[in-house]
């Protein structure tokens, strides 16, 4: 009997292990979670990165909403398209998702601000609305107020322009 229970656990581990394996075997990295898309944009409300207290964060279409964060290497990877869409006249909100406010404010001058607003999502409440599995991921939002397209990854100015057409631009 003492056997028994002296092998429970390497069982138990035994029955884990296969399970994870089967599931990292069958499963697409490429696959994006996406169930969010053609919901209405969850109504969110923060404070702003230049200290302002939390307010209704403004999702008036087309819009491109985008999570990003200071630690995040292709946040800065996309940093000059997010540039060019500003420069094209794109409404893109930003949100510095799980960020210090401070190393956020330093990232910015570092590679830009492309944002029309600036929203900071400390405790990832706002990010979990919008379906956000981490950064960067930006979201088109229509002019029905409804997600319209994710990017769960840098995007180009090209995936910004099909995510826009998507969202009624």
């Amino acid at each position: 009997m003492r056997r028994l229970f002296a092998l429970a656990p390497i069982a138990v581990m035994a029955a884990l292990i296969a399970v994870f394996a089967g599931y990292a075997l069958h499963h697409n990295p490429q696959v994006t979670p996406r169930a969010t898309v053609g919901k209405p944009a969850p109504d969110v409300s923060l404070p702003t990165l230049a200290g302002a207290p939390a307010a209704p964060v403004p999702l008036k279409g087309p819009t491109l909403v985008n999570f990003f964060a200071s630690w995040c290497a292709p946040c800065a990877e996309e940093a000059p398209a997010l540039a060019a869409l500003k420069a094209e006249g794109v409404n893109i909100v930003g949100v510095a998702w799980k960020d210090d406010p401070a190393k956020t404010r330093d990232f910015l001058a570092r590679y830009g601000d492309p944002y029309s607003a600036l929203y900071v999502d400390r405790d990832g409440r706002a990010g979990i609305d919008f379906g956000v599995s981490g950064v960067p991921e930006t979201y088109a939002i229509g002019k029905d107020g409804k997600i319209a397209d994710k990017a769960a990854s840098a995007i180009t100015p090209a995936d910004a322009e099909g995510m826009l057409k998507r969202a009624g631009a």
